[in-house]
């Protein structure tokens, strides 16, 4: 598996479960059958950045750098309003034009922001295709990124 799609489905995890150590997280990924080891989480956890945060339940948590999600938020609405030609949405499926050469990027950030409605991305030169997880999550994702055009 590669690091990047390995570093999303950690970022998933920390959004779904409180995760105190590493070896809480290689149980997890081990879980969904990624196997790694320790040292490979603990890379990962160096090269995300990962904070440790009080946790809800006493003790502390594994967390993304709050700065991290605002940075990401900030890069898709300054790309959008830079490269935005138009945006559709029809079933599950959210078609997003960009200008040539932004597509790639749009999508990279799309990933990155975790939308919970979003199933996946694909991203050419000039156009992102985004597959939501339900007809009403796609209405919801389209929605959201109208909003950060708007912002």
């Amino acid at each position: 598996m590669r690091k990047v799609e390995r570093q999303r489905i950690i970022r998933q995890l920390l959004d779904e479960h409180d995760v105190e150590k590493q070896e809480d997280l290689v149980a997890l990924l081990d879980h969904a059958d990624i196997k790694v080891t320790q040292a490979t989480i603990s890379r990962d956890i160096k090269d995300m950045q990962l904070v440790k945060v009080p946790s809800p339940s006493g003790g502390y948590r594994y967390s993304l750098p709050a700065q991290q999600a605002m940075d990401t938020e900030k890069k898709l609405q300054r790309t959008l309003y830079d490269a935005y030609v138009s945006l559709d949405v029809q079933d599950y499926f959210i078609v997003l034009k960009a200008l040539p050469g932004n597509g790639t990027a749009i999508a990279t950030l799309i990933d990155q922001m975790n939308f919970d409605g979003a199933f996946g991305t694909i991203g050419g030169d000039d156009t992102v295709l985004i597959i939501a997880k339900s007809a009403d999550d796609a209405q919801h994702l389209y929605q959201t990124l109208l909003d950060l055009l708007e912002q």
